[in-house]
């Protein structure tokens, strides 16, 4: 492990000279490549330095036991090595969790979908409150949220709603909410006081940076359009909103949640960018072998993640086993879906951990 360990410090340190050279400060797509891989590497660098230190200071301990000294000093060294074993053992274990590869898109700011499934006006209004629920997941979290566009539903809520999310290693965070949502609850249309079960879907998306993926003019469509909805004055009478259609793929984005054309051009710009890199990741997704695929719950939305149950005051993680798989819905409802998430996220790791220990004996 140690030989490992000296190679990533030292790519580390070359990384580190790199950032600080004139030249690739110029490039903006090498700077921030080079600076994403350093902020993946520095808890790693940190544990590993601290780790050949241990390692150092046995091999230390060992020749003063080796040696003609007095028993007392050697007396102390053998417990000093007691001490930095237990020490070089836990520090072990915890650089084979941060050793499994990480994907380098957890750091991004990322995009997420929501739309309404089966259960009609009943799915809209649920939808409604996933969008607050993640905006109350932000605000604890710090993050900034912005909506890009939107779909009312007749009765309340939407049909659909997209927005951005940004702030530390948000991706990596929110890319366990992709799949199926089912909410089960009486509706207030419900006359007989029935449960009804209604589900919505969620897509989150890494957001593609314009180094991440290039898009040329000749492939865009964009037409300009009047704002419907909610608004004020502005409302119907300027056409500031935006549809960008990629005629390659024929991905279609549309804004309309700014009063300002450029504004909704940018943001649907930013959700094109990241649909389309989305689409790249899938292509090499489907190159990866199927055991690999299985190790890690894709997040495909037709694959049914949680289950809202409004008469239990139950939210059911369908990914999580035991006493882990069951939430308080009031307060998953009220943001704090971070425990859902650290207990996923414990699962991947574990997950490939496993795969990694399976391919070394393999191997």
């Amino acid at each position: 492990m140690r030989e490992k360990l000296e190679s990533i410090i030292e790519r580390y340190n070359f990384i580190q000279e790199e950032l600080n050279n004139p030249e690739i400060v110029k490039n903006v797509k090498k700077f921030t490549e080079l600076s994403r891989e350093a902020k993946y590497l520095t808890p790693i660098v940190e544990l590993s330095r601290e780790y050949i230190k241990i390692l150092e200071n046995i091999e230390s301990n060992l020749e003063l036991i080796r040696s003609n000294v007095e028993p007392e000093l050697r007396e102390l060294a053998y417990e000093d090595n007691e001490n930095l074993e237990r020490k070089k053992e836990e520090l072990e274990e915890q650089l084979k969790l941060l050793l499994i590869p990480k994907d380098m898109n957890d750091m991004k700011n990322c995009i997420v979908e929501i739309r309404a499934g089966t259960g009609g006006d009943e799915a809209g209004l649920f939808v409604g409150d996933l969008f607050r629920m993640y905006q109350k997941f932000a605000e604890r979290q710090g993050f900034k949220i912005e909506v890009i566009d939107f779909n009312e539903g007749e009765r309340g809520g939407f049909k659909e709603i997209i927005f951005s999310m940004s702030g530390d290693d948000v991706y990596g965070l929110m890319k366990f909410e992709s799949g199926v949502h089912r909410v089960q609850r009486v509706p207030e249309t419900e006359a007989n006081g029935r449960i009804h079960t209604s589900a919505a879907t969620v897509a989150v998306l890494p957001e593609a940076d314009e180094i991440d993926i290039e898009i040329k003019d000749e492939d865009l469509r964009i037409d300009i359009f009047r704002s419907g909805g909610k608004g004020g004055q502005n409302v119907n009478k300027v056409e500031t909103a935006v549809r960008i259609t990629h005629i390659p793929t024929g991905i279609v984005v549309s804004c309309q949640d700014e009063r300002s054309q450029l504004k909704n051009r940018e943001k649907a710009m930013k959700v094109l960018r990241s649909r389309l890199y989305e689409l790249e990741r899938q292509k090499q997704k489907a190159e990866i072998s199927s055991a690999r695929r299985e190790m890690v719950r894709s997040g495909d939305r037709s694959e049914k993640i949680r289950t809202y149950n409004w008469p239990q005051n139950r939210v059911t993680d369908h990914r999580l086993e035991g006493e882990q798989k069951n939430y308080p819905l009031s307060e998953v409802l009220e943001g704090n879906l971070l425990p859902i998430i650290e207990n996923l996220r414990i699962l991947e790791r574990t997950q490939l951990l496993n795969q990694g220990l399976a391919v070394a004996e393999k191997n």
